[in-house]
């Protein structure tokens, strides 16, 4: 009986080191030192692959894949759902995203009994409001959380029609086959909010004709105020509600002379695509991929290989040249820590979809497998103990 005992709690307690290597079948995925990946999977319509590589100290990056009801409503509707929630200046408005946008979706769905660009748009608004009110309760004890934010690119599969949603720079590509030539062309799919584009400086400087440094170039790189690339997220409080802009949050973060007007915005680009016959993936990821790979390379990755293991397959491309570009080997890089790799590259997370046509033309009839699955492992401190893994993906015919 004590043996038995010892056994259990050896096999639910280990060095954080060891954490999740030993997932058997990978009902939540592996872990790989700071690599955490699920090589295939099913959705509604079709397999998925994920993938996620830590560089931060604290995982920054959140991801889900959601598959079957919409909705709390037993008439649906049904679909697939993905996340890529790349945060900044700490991991709280990524896993807030992550604990809280999926389920203001379904309440918005159950509320049109439908899914539209206006349900993603207030769940959005809903996710915005909720963490705005976490961050006031939260200022008196720890008033850095103001400076805290998120990008937030999101994918639903709703019948015959896919919807994208983003703020911030990460990125939805499709794969689309050419029958004429047979080559599967990129397409970018969605928006993005960098300083870094032209069209995104020209809207901030239109947006706030009145101050001549809302975007500056500093270190070569352009800015809004000197202190954040992405024009649109969740929370970044301090460059929203000038009341947050104060001490006691550091001086690095303070501006100079208080705002009239919210200088980021959380408000989405949303766009809507008819599904195609011929329309073969689609790869989400945040902008740690894209700045390694172009969206073509990206694709012809996932096409010329077999589609187990596509997105770990991505991840380890983009590490292979950001192993390149500091000249050095690809296996000298897997072994530097986290903290330390984010000087070579960011947290990293991809998803790819893989859409069967025969099921996309049926989605709104079927209702199954089910899938609730979060990318990245469990977040645990270093030199800790691991708990148990509790498996997070349900599979129901």
């Amino acid at each position: 009986m004590l043996s038995a005992l010892m056994n259990l709690l050896t096999a639910c307690w280990r060095p954080s080191s060891d954490r999740y290597i030993h997932a058997g079948s990978d009902p939540v995925g592996r872990q790989d030192g700071l690599l955490w990946y699920k090589d295939t999977g099913q959705h509604l319509t079709g397999e998925f692959s994920m993938a996620v590589v830590q560089a931060n100290n604290l995982l920054e990056d959140q991801s889900q894949i959601e598959s079957g009801p919409l909705s709390s409503l037993e008439s649906g509707p049904y679909g697939t759902f993905v996340g890529v929630y790349d945060g900044h200046g700490g991991p709280e408005t990524s896993r807030y995203i992550n604990d809280h946008l999926f389920h203001h979706l379904k309440r918005f769905a159950s509320e049109q009994q439908s899914m539209s660009a206006d349900v993603i748009r207030k769940a959005y608004q809903a996710t915005e409001e909720g963490f705005f009110s976490l961050v006031t309760k939260q200022w008196p004890k720890k008033p850095q959380i103001a400076a805290v934010g998120s990008c937030c690119l999101v994918g639903v599969i709703c019948g015959e029609t896919l919807y994208v949603a983003n703020v911030g720079d990460s990125r939805a590509v499709l794969g689309r086959l050419v029958k004429a030539t047979g080559e599967v062309l990129a397409i970018q799919l969605s928006a993005e909010h960098n300083a870094s584009i032209e069209s995104v400086r020209q809207e901030l400087f239109s947006l706030h004709p009145d101050d001549s440094q809302i975007v500056v170039l500093k270190h070569n790189v352009w800015r809004i105020k000197g202190l954040i690339q992405v024009s649109r997220s969740i929370g970044d409080v301090y460059l929203k509600k000038a009341e947050f802009n104060r001490e006691p949050l550091y001086a690095k973060f303070r501006l100079r002379e208080p705002f009239r007007r919210p200088i980021l915005s959380a408000e989405p680009s949303v766009s809507v695509h008819p599904l195609q016959p011929h329309d073969q993936f689609l790869i989400f990821a945040s902008d740690g991929l894209w700045e390694h790979l172009s969206n073509q390379e990206a694709v012809n990755i996932v096409q010329n290989h077999p589609r187990s293991g596509s997105a770990r397959r991505l991840v380890k491309a983009a590490l292979q040249e950001a192993a390149k570009k500091r000249e050095m080997r690809y296996s000298d890089l897997k072994k530097i820590d986290r903290g330390v790799r984010r000087h070579f590259h960011d947290d990293i997370t991809v998803i790819v979809l893989f859409l069967d046509s025969n099921l996309v033309s049926k989605a709104s009839s079927i209702r199954g497998p089910t899938v609730s699955l979060r990318g990245g492992g469990i977040n645990v401190p270093s030199n800790s103990l691991a708990p148990c893994a509790i498996p997070m993906e349900l599979s129901t015919s």
